[in-house]
């Protein structure tokens, strides 16, 4: 059309030296790229930092001092302990509950899901345990980021083994606020039933779960994990098969039933030649500690942390 602009002679010679010029840039780029030629600053990404605890740092003790309640969720029938319902008014009662103990360090919360429970009924597997739903564990995991907390997985494998079910929450295991806390009172052999029978682990089963735990820590460079082993009388063979492992806090916590004076006893007795590797963790219970035919009264903070050692967790339930 008569209106539109012709390019002139030196308009036109412009332009070709313009694509001469790019095509030049462009067979530059890649005789570098082909000859393995650094890239320029410019290019180069910025390394992400290595993710953090939820309040910071990389490590667990001795900043923090852990403090909460465990439980699960879903359908009534299977609702359980503390932690459930309104998640975000168990963690104003967490960090109100967590200021008492403090005793110079920063309290971290923790939600301690009971993401394998065990059942009276052994189920269609015959492993007398049910598995709670990744819809319910990723509940968990938001209200615990929105607490700044650390989830913890509890695992009462029932007739099945720990490895396995942690496995099966290994998704979970990938991020790093999240650990797990394993229940050998609920460890049952193939000829035992649980509330029949009490469960046992031992020290080597509860190793391969640091070590399984370390190697997810070691691979996705996440911050210190922690494992955490609850212990009802004695009910870990061969303890010392446990041996410290790289990025793993390993907890042992006292559960003992009852009033102070029993409790006070039962640690007193199970943590003598405790390793300074695993640290010391006591569990407090609202019913079987005040209710007949165990209980007589809940501890006080002040109580508990008078227990020498003095606990690094302490587990509401």
């Amino acid at each position: 059309m008569e209106t539109r602009i012709k390019l002139s002679a030196v308009a036109l010679a412009v332009a070709g030296v313009f694509l001469a010029g790019c095509a030049s840039a462009a067979s530059t780029q890649t005789e570098s790229s082909q000859t393995g030629d650094a890239a320029s600053p410019e290019a180069t990404s910025t390394p992400e930092a290595p993710l953090e605890l939820p309040q910071g740092g990389r490590e667990i003790f001795p900043e923090y001092r852990l403090v909460g309640f465990s439980g699960a969720g879903g359908d009534p029938s299977f609702a359980l302990g503390r932690l459930t319902g309104d998640l975000d008014a168990r963690c104003r009662e967490i960090k109100r509950i967590g200021k008492d103990y403090a005793y110079g360090r920063t309290v971290q919360p923790i939600f301690e899901n009971i993401s394998t429970t065990v059942t009276a009924s052994p189920g269609e597997d015959g492993k007398y345990r049910f598995r709670r739903s990744n819809k319910e564990i990723r509940e968990y995991l938001a209200a615990a980021r929105e607490c700044k907390a650390i989830l913890l997985l509890n695992i009462q494998p029932g007739r099945s083994e720990f490895m396995p079910e942690m496995k099966h929450f290994e998704r979970f295991l990938k991020e790093p606020d999240v650990g797990v806390a394993l229940d050998p009172e609920w460890a049952m052999d193939p000829d035992k039933r649980p509330n029949l029978d009490l469960g046992r682990t031992t020290g080597k089963e509860l190793n391969d779960a640091a070590i399984y735990l370390s190697e997810i820590v070691q691979e996705y460079n996440l911050p210190e994990k922690v494992m955490v082993y609850h212990q009802f009388n004695d009910t870990v063979d061969n303890p010392k098969q446990l041996r410290p492992q790289e990025g793993i806090a390993i907890v042992r916590s006292i559960d003992g039933l009852g009033g102070p004076a029993a409790k006070t006893e039962t640690y007193d007795t199970l943590v003598k030649g405790q390793p300074k590797f695993i640290h010391p963790g006591f569990k407090l219970f609202y019913s079987e500690d005040v209710n007949p035919p165990w209980g007589s009264r809940l501890m006080t903070p002040k109580e508990v942390m008078s227990l020498k050692p003095r606990p690094e967790y302490i587990l509401y339930e």
